[in-house]
Protein backbone atom coordinates (compact mmCIF):
# COMPACT_ATOMS: atom_id res chain seq x y z
CA UNK A 1 0.00 0.00 0.00
CA UNK A 2 1.63 3.46 -0.88
CA UNK A 3 1.69 6.45 1.48
CA UNK A 4 -1.38 8.66 1.77
CA UNK A 5 -0.83 12.25 0.38
CA UNK A 6 -0.38 14.99 3.28
CA UNK A 7 -3.77 16.22 2.26
CA UNK A 8 -5.45 12.61 3.18
CA UNK A 9 -3.40 12.56 6.49
CA UNK A 10 -5.07 16.23 7.08
CA UNK A 11 -8.20 14.82 6.94
CA UNK A 12 -8.16 11.68 8.47
CA UNK A 13 -6.42 13.77 11.35
CA UNK A 14 -9.83 16.09 11.23
CA UNK A 15 -11.82 12.80 10.84
CA UNK A 16 -10.23 11.37 14.07
CA UNK A 17 -10.36 14.86 16.25
CA UNK A 18 -14.05 14.41 15.11
CA UNK A 19 -14.72 10.94 16.47
CA UNK A 20 -13.14 11.55 19.45
CA UNK A 21 -15.50 14.63 20.49
CA UNK A 22 -18.19 12.21 19.76
CA UNK A 23 -16.97 8.58 21.27
CA UNK A 24 -16.26 10.90 24.47
CA UNK A 25 -19.65 12.52 24.63
CA UNK A 26 -21.80 9.06 23.80
CA UNK A 27 -19.95 6.98 21.48
CA UNK A 28 -20.42 6.29 18.32
CA UNK A 29 -17.39 8.40 16.80
CA UNK A 30 -16.59 4.90 14.27
CA UNK A 31 -19.83 6.76 12.14
CA UNK A 32 -16.91 9.11 11.20
CA UNK A 33 -13.50 7.41 11.32
CA UNK A 34 -14.31 3.92 10.45
CA UNK A 35 -15.58 5.05 6.62
CA UNK A 36 -12.74 8.29 6.60
CA UNK A 37 -10.43 5.16 6.49
CA UNK A 38 -11.71 2.99 4.20
CA UNK A 39 -12.37 6.44 1.84
CA UNK A 40 -8.82 7.91 2.52
CA UNK A 41 -6.75 4.17 1.93
CA UNK A 42 -8.27 2.74 -0.58
CA UNK A 43 -5.28 0.08 -0.63
CA UNK A 44 -5.34 -0.63 2.63
CA UNK A 45 -7.30 -4.10 3.71
CA UNK A 46 -10.03 -4.69 6.14
CA UNK A 47 -8.32 -6.19 8.37
CA UNK A 48 -5.60 -3.38 8.51
CA UNK A 49 -8.73 -0.77 8.55
CA UNK A 50 -10.19 -2.40 11.31
CA UNK A 51 -6.93 -2.65 13.15
CA UNK A 52 -6.08 1.24 12.54
CA UNK A 53 -9.29 2.32 13.58
CA UNK A 54 -9.08 0.41 17.11
CA UNK A 55 -5.39 2.15 17.33
CA UNK A 56 -7.06 5.64 16.79
CA UNK A 57 -10.13 5.02 19.27
CA UNK A 58 -7.81 3.62 22.15
CA UNK A 59 -5.79 7.11 22.37
CA UNK A 60 -9.21 9.20 22.49
CA UNK A 61 -11.01 7.05 24.84
CA UNK A 62 -7.77 6.82 27.16
CA UNK A 63 -8.01 10.36 27.91
CA UNK A 64 -11.58 10.70 28.03
CA UNK A 65 -11.98 7.53 30.68
CA UNK A 66 -9.21 9.12 32.90
CA UNK A 67 -11.50 12.62 32.62
CA UNK A 68 -14.26 11.11 33.36
CA UNK A 69 -12.84 9.22 35.96
CA UNK A 70 -11.61 12.19 37.79
CA UNK A 71 -14.45 14.68 37.01
CA UNK A 72 -17.63 12.24 37.63
CA UNK A 73 -16.06 9.10 39.92
CA UNK A 74 -18.06 6.43 38.74
CA UNK A 75 -19.33 3.72 40.48
CA UNK A 76 -16.32 0.80 40.25
CA UNK A 77 -19.03 -1.53 41.58
CA UNK A 78 -20.54 -1.45 37.77
CA UNK A 79 -17.57 -0.16 35.52
CA UNK A 80 -15.00 -3.01 36.61
CA UNK A 81 -16.89 -5.82 35.85
CA UNK A 82 -18.43 -4.10 33.02
CA UNK A 83 -14.49 -3.43 31.64
CA UNK A 84 -13.51 -7.22 32.34
CA UNK A 85 -16.03 -9.05 30.67
CA UNK A 86 -16.48 -6.47 27.86
CA UNK A 87 -12.83 -7.32 27.12
CA UNK A 88 -13.66 -10.53 27.02
CA UNK A 89 -16.48 -10.40 25.07
CA UNK A 90 -14.51 -8.50 22.38
CA UNK A 91 -11.82 -11.23 22.37
CA UNK A 92 -14.45 -13.85 21.50
CA UNK A 93 -15.93 -11.31 19.11
CA UNK A 94 -12.50 -10.49 16.95
CA UNK A 95 -11.73 -13.90 17.11
CA UNK A 96 -15.30 -14.87 15.11
CA UNK A 97 -15.23 -11.60 13.17
CA UNK A 98 -13.96 -12.74 9.71
CA UNK A 99 -16.81 -15.58 10.06
CA UNK A 100 -19.81 -13.73 10.54
CA UNK A 101 -20.76 -12.12 6.99
CA UNK A 102 -21.69 -7.84 7.77
CA UNK A 103 -24.88 -8.47 5.52
CA UNK A 104 -26.33 -10.79 8.42
CA UNK A 105 -25.79 -8.61 11.26
CA UNK A 106 -27.14 -4.69 9.36
CA UNK A 107 -30.87 -5.93 9.51
CA UNK A 108 -30.50 -6.78 12.92
CA UNK A 109 -29.06 -3.56 14.09
CA UNK A 110 -31.28 -1.52 12.07
CA UNK A 111 -34.39 -2.69 14.00
CA UNK A 112 -32.27 -2.36 17.44
CA UNK A 113 -31.59 1.44 16.74
CA UNK A 114 -34.94 2.00 15.45
CA UNK A 115 -36.35 0.80 18.73
CA UNK A 116 -33.39 2.13 20.96
CA UNK A 117 -34.06 5.92 19.16
CA UNK A 118 -37.38 5.61 19.89
CA UNK A 119 -37.47 4.20 23.66
CA UNK A 120 -35.68 7.31 24.29
CA UNK A 121 -37.48 9.87 22.29
CA UNK A 122 -40.99 8.47 24.44
CA UNK A 123 -39.67 8.59 27.84
CA UNK A 124 -37.67 12.14 27.90
CA UNK A 125 -37.55 11.60 31.56
CA UNK A 126 -34.67 8.60 31.33
CA UNK A 127 -31.94 9.03 32.15
CA UNK A 128 -32.42 12.37 33.91
CA UNK A 129 -31.22 10.67 36.62
CA UNK A 130 -29.68 7.54 38.39
CA UNK A 131 -32.49 5.35 39.38
CA UNK A 132 -31.25 2.21 39.39
CA UNK A 133 -33.02 -1.07 38.56
CA UNK A 134 -31.26 -3.71 40.37
CA UNK A 135 -29.18 -3.59 43.32
CA UNK A 136 -26.53 -5.84 44.84
CA UNK A 137 -26.00 -8.90 43.17
CA UNK A 138 -28.14 -7.86 40.40
CA UNK A 139 -27.00 -5.01 39.02
CA UNK A 140 -23.91 -7.17 38.97
CA UNK A 141 -24.94 -9.70 36.67
CA UNK A 142 -27.07 -7.14 34.50
CA UNK A 143 -23.26 -4.78 33.98
CA UNK A 144 -21.58 -8.50 33.17
CA UNK A 145 -23.98 -9.49 30.87
CA UNK A 146 -24.48 -6.11 29.06
CA UNK A 147 -20.39 -5.83 28.75
CA UNK A 148 -19.98 -9.67 27.40
CA UNK A 149 -22.89 -9.14 24.96
CA UNK A 150 -21.49 -5.68 23.53
CA UNK A 151 -17.85 -6.52 23.91
CA UNK A 152 -18.49 -9.32 21.66
CA UNK A 153 -20.15 -7.14 19.19
CA UNK A 154 -17.79 -4.58 19.34
CA UNK A 155 -15.15 -7.30 18.81
CA UNK A 156 -16.98 -8.64 15.86
CA UNK A 157 -18.21 -6.04 14.40
CA UNK A 158 -18.25 -2.58 15.96
CA UNK A 159 -20.51 0.71 14.60
CA UNK A 160 -22.13 1.94 17.21
CA UNK A 161 -20.77 0.17 20.32
CA UNK A 162 -20.61 3.39 22.77
CA UNK A 163 -23.57 4.42 21.96
CA UNK A 164 -24.88 0.78 22.69
CA UNK A 165 -23.27 0.93 26.12
CA UNK A 166 -24.69 4.15 26.94
CA UNK A 167 -28.12 2.34 26.24
CA UNK A 168 -27.50 -0.62 28.11
CA UNK A 169 -26.70 1.81 31.58
CA UNK A 170 -29.19 3.82 30.96
CA UNK A 171 -32.05 1.75 29.62
CA UNK A 172 -30.95 -1.45 31.50
CA UNK A 173 -29.08 -0.57 34.93
CA UNK A 174 -31.07 2.87 35.55
CA UNK A 175 -28.47 5.84 35.40
CA UNK A 176 -28.38 8.98 34.21
CA UNK A 177 -26.85 9.55 31.20
CA UNK A 178 -23.66 11.73 32.24
CA UNK A 179 -22.73 8.52 34.44
CA UNK A 180 -24.08 6.40 31.91
CA UNK A 181 -21.10 7.74 29.44
CA UNK A 182 -18.43 7.87 32.11
CA UNK A 183 -18.61 4.14 32.39
CA UNK A 184 -19.84 3.52 28.45
CA UNK A 185 -16.37 4.85 27.74
CA UNK A 186 -14.30 2.55 30.24
CA UNK A 187 -15.80 -0.27 28.49
CA UNK A 188 -15.43 1.31 25.31
CA UNK A 189 -11.91 1.04 26.02
CA UNK A 190 -11.53 -2.01 27.25
CA UNK A 191 -13.21 -3.25 23.94
CA UNK A 192 -10.58 -1.26 21.89
CA UNK A 193 -7.72 -2.84 24.21
CA UNK A 194 -9.35 -6.36 23.78
CA UNK A 195 -9.21 -5.62 19.63
CA UNK A 196 -5.36 -4.49 19.70
CA UNK A 197 -4.73 -7.76 21.67
CA UNK A 198 -6.19 -9.76 18.30
CA UNK A 199 -4.70 -7.22 15.77
CA UNK A 200 -1.42 -6.37 16.72
CA UNK A 201 0.42 -9.57 16.74
CA UNK A 202 -1.36 -10.51 13.10
CA UNK A 203 0.74 -7.05 11.96
CA UNK A 204 -2.01 -5.52 10.44
CA UNK A 205 -1.91 -2.32 12.06
CA UNK A 206 -0.44 0.70 10.10
CA UNK A 207 1.03 2.88 12.90
CA UNK A 208 2.02 5.85 11.29
CA UNK A 209 -0.98 6.27 10.09
CA UNK A 210 -2.93 5.30 13.41
CA UNK A 211 -0.58 7.20 15.60
CA UNK A 212 -1.56 10.24 13.66
CA UNK A 213 -5.40 9.56 14.35
CA UNK A 214 -4.67 8.29 17.61
CA UNK A 215 -3.41 11.84 18.17
CA UNK A 216 -6.40 13.56 17.39
CA UNK A 217 -8.74 11.45 18.54
CA UNK A 218 -7.16 11.81 22.10
CA UNK A 219 -7.51 15.20 21.32
CA UNK A 220 -10.88 15.35 20.76
CA UNK A 221 -11.80 12.89 23.57
CA UNK A 222 -10.27 14.86 26.14
CA UNK A 223 -12.68 18.36 25.04
CA UNK A 224 -15.84 16.08 24.45
CA UNK A 225 -15.93 14.62 27.73
CA UNK A 226 -15.59 17.69 29.51
CA UNK A 227 -17.95 19.00 27.52
CA UNK A 228 -20.15 16.16 28.34
CA UNK A 229 -19.64 17.03 32.07
CA UNK A 230 -19.73 20.75 32.43
CA UNK A 231 -23.03 20.30 30.21
CA UNK A 232 -24.45 17.54 31.85
CA UNK A 233 -27.09 14.57 31.17
CA UNK A 234 -29.63 16.81 28.99
CA UNK A 235 -26.35 17.46 26.86
CA UNK A 236 -25.87 13.93 26.30
CA UNK A 237 -29.54 12.75 25.45
CA UNK A 238 -29.62 15.18 22.87
CA UNK A 239 -26.53 14.31 21.07
CA UNK A 240 -27.20 10.51 21.85
CA UNK A 241 -30.53 11.21 19.71
CA UNK A 242 -28.40 12.94 17.26
CA UNK A 243 -25.75 9.78 16.71
CA UNK A 244 -28.67 7.16 16.63
CA UNK A 245 -29.95 8.55 14.33
CA UNK A 246 -27.69 9.22 11.97
CA UNK A 247 -26.86 5.67 12.53
CA UNK A 248 -30.03 4.51 11.65
CA UNK A 249 -30.20 6.71 8.02
CA UNK A 250 -26.42 5.22 7.28
CA UNK A 251 -27.11 1.87 7.93
CA UNK A 252 -30.75 2.07 6.83
CA UNK A 253 -29.32 2.96 3.49
CA UNK A 254 -26.83 -0.05 3.45
CA UNK A 255 -29.39 -2.23 4.15
CA UNK A 256 -31.56 -0.80 1.44
CA UNK A 257 -28.34 -0.68 -1.12
CA UNK A 258 -28.08 -5.19 -0.17
CA UNK A 259 -31.60 -5.27 -0.79
CA UNK A 260 -31.99 -3.83 -4.24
Amino acid sequence: MQDPSFWTVVLLGLAGFGAGWIDAVVGGGGLIQLPALVLGLPGASPAQILATNKLGSVCGTTVSSATYYRRVRPDPRTFIPLMLFAFAGAVAGAFVATAIPKSAFNPIILLVLILVGAYILLTPKIGAETELRFAGHQHTVAAVLAGLVIGFYDGALGPGTGSFFVFALVGLLGYNFLDASAKARMANWATNIAALCVFVPQGVVLWKIGLVIGGCNLLGGYLGARTAVSQGAGFVRVVFIIVVGAFILKIGSDVLVAWW
